[in-house]
């Protein structure tokens, strides 16, 4: 079932409460145990969509895209040097509460929580 996931920055050195402010929304297939579904993300590749938004940067928008590697990664732009690697995202639940290391366009990898997971209004995964 495709659900839309929003990714909020987790504690940092900069941020030591973490940011409502800074943060990912994306949309993926997940599977009834809440992992993503890469069979399913392959027949909706379209409607995979990001949107990461960054006060005094400008927001956003991309596609979650499979690297040549195999690795899941936020793609704004033809070609990999944009790419944002998720570390290990096919290992993680995605469950309000849950942390995921996103290796962003700086280099920098910093945490992000998972703060709501709901339905896709509109869209029906295709099957």
């Amino acid at each position: 079932m495709l659900r839309r996931i929003r990714l909020e920055l987790a504690r940092t050195k900069d941020f030591p409460e973490g940011s409502t402010h800074h943060g990912y929304e994306f949309v993926a297939p997940l599977t009834a145990d809440h992992h993503l579904d890469a069979e399913l993300w392959k027949k909706n590749r379209q409607v995979c969509t990001v949107h990461r938004f960054w006060p005094g940067e400008g927001d956003a928008t991309g596609q979650l895209v499979r690297t040549r590697a195999g690795h899941w990664a936020f793609s704004y732009e033809a070609g990999a040097e944009d790419d944002e690697p998720i570390h290990r995202l096919e290992d993680h639940r995605f469950v309000e509460g849950e942390y995921v290391g996103i290796r962003e366009h700086d280099g920098q990898t910093r945490p992000f929580k998972v703060t709501s997971i709901r339905p896709v209004p509109g869209l029906s995964p295709q099957v």
